[in-house]
């Protein structure tokens, strides 16, 4: 996709990072982050990431069960993922790599 997720990045990642083991509802999105990751997503930034990732396809809304509606990762969403996971590897082993302290 390519596409930056903008000043979203972090939130809409651990929410696209939560959403890859199934589909959850808010407050288990923010669980599962909190837990995780040991990032705290308020409402208004969850919710505010839940919409944007719905617009651009990343992830789905399903059926509302009572007064919670569970949200899934769409293919994009899983391919998006994937690349920028790939692509924070690559700049944590660079970076990893360039710490190290290499001998005179």
């Amino acid at each position: 996709m390519g596409e930056e997720l903008g000043r979203w990045a972090e939130p809409g990642l651990l929410v696209l990072t939560s959403l890859a083991e199934g589909a959850k509802h808010g407050y288990a999105i923010t669980m599962d982050v909190a837990e995780q990751a040991g990032v705290t997503l308020g409402p208004g930034t969850l919710y505010a990431a839940l919409q944007r990732l719905e617009q651009r396809g990343l992830i789905e809304g399903l059926p509302a069960e009572g007064r919670r509606r569970p949200y899934r990762l769409t293919a994009a969403g899983a391919a998006e993922l994937s690349a920028q996971a790939e692509r924070m590897r690559r700049l944590a082993t660079l970076s990893l790599d360039r710490l190290q302290v290499r001998p005179t």
